[in-house]
């Protein structure tokens, strides 16, 4: 990614926007005339980075004939489909901005929560995250599995992460450029801005339902990120194991001993296996469990010691032009085209 700006790009914007894209071909033409609208707000240059992880749908080619049309956009073409994380990943390390904005393409992050992001940017901060005050259009089930995952998260890690707050948020070119500092294939990467540190705040905003396209998080996505979240930042797991090892051994001398006590003195021993098989069952779960956990970060271990890259970039669009520097006359055609709609959106909803 560091040689993929040339001459032609060298003036760079001042706002870089990271979009991962995963079979959202249905969504991406009001995503693109949002876009767009937000890009004319802004009070200086900005770049749009699409990020495809591997759509087997339209999206490319919808993408190809937009970044065609419009020079503030580029598209990162992934060889495969590498995760949400890693997706970002790929996006943040391509953009040339001061401020880097990452949201996600399914509309339920607001395009226009990005100006209350950079007011704050502005005030100081070098990360501006987006807590999510309300969640349309989820189950119940949804919403408490999520809260419990934050709360449980939060118990369970030294690093501050903040409830409520996915991927959306804005960071500062110091933060990205430590950000770019950690290698790690493991990536959870709001855990990697909160480890960071630096002076943060945070932009309330109330999240609405998806209407077009489904959703790429399904319950199980959702259980191996807050699995990876956990490993990836705290040893208690671990410690857990330890001590439940302990407890668990404990158990077994006392059994032990009441069981030598009884032979001895003849009492309370009943005949039959049930009680041995119940013991022996529970000690082989838990020993089970307890080898699980400890696999889990011995895994981690053998991926990162591999030293493969993240990705792998099949093709890269528009990384060669420079951005077009919005003017206060253009921002303010934006807002009032006729019939409600920028030209240059309405151009590119005709592609």
């Amino acid at each position: 990614m560091h040689g993929i700006r040339t001459r032609a790009n060298a003036q760079s914007p001042r706002y870089s926007l990271v979009l991962p894209i995963y079979n959202e071909e249905e969504v991406l033409p009001r995503l693109v005339e949002r876009i767009s609208l937000l890009v004319g707000q802004l009070d200086a240059g900005a770049e749009v980075i699409f990020v495809d992880d591997g759509s087997h749908d339209g999206s490319v080619k919808y993408l190809r004939r937009m970044v065609a049309a419009e020079p503030s956009f580029r598209l990162i073409e992934l060889s495969r489909n590498f995760g949400h994380q890693i997706a970002i990943t790929a996006g943040m390390e391509a953009a040339a901005g001061e401020a880097i904005i990452v949201m996600d393409a399914d509309l339920q992050d607001p395009p226009e929560v990005v100006l209350d992001l950079v007011a704050k940017w502005k005030e100081g901060f070098e990360i501006v995250y987006a807590r999510r005050t309300r969640r349309e259009g989820e189950s119940w089930f949804k919403r408490m599995s999520a809260s419990l995952f934050y709360r449980v998260l939060e118990k369970m890690t030294p690093v501050e992460i903040p409830r409520d707050v996915g991927d959306f948020r804005l960071v500062g070119r110091k933060a990205l450029e430590t950000f770019k500092r950690m290698p790690e294939h493991d990536r959870f990467v709001r855990g990697m801005f909160g480890w960071m540190g630096f002076k943060q705040a945070a932009v309330s905003f109330e999240r609405p339902a998806r209407t077009l396209g489904e959703t790429k998080y399904p319950f199980w996505k959702m259980v191996h990120l807050a699995v990876h979240g956990i490993i990836s930042f705290s040893e208690k797991p671990l410690r857990l194991a330890l001590w439940a090892g302990l407890v668990v051994s404990a158990l077994a001398v006392l059994f032990g001993a009441y069981a030598i006590f009884a032979w001895l003195f003849e009492a309370g021993i009943l005949a039959g296996w049930t009680s041995t098989v119940v013991v022996v069952s529970l000690l082989c779960g838990i020993n089970l469990f307890m080898t699980g956990v400890v696999g889990l970060y011995v895994g981690s271990i053998h991926a990162e010691v591999k030293r493969r890259p993240l990705y792998v970039v099949d093709r890269l669009n528009g990384f060669d032009r420079s951005v077009r520097v919005a003017s206060s006359d253009r921002r303010t055609s934006f807002r009032k085209a006729e019939n409600g709609v920028a030209a240059d959106v309405r151009t590119l909803r005709q592609l």
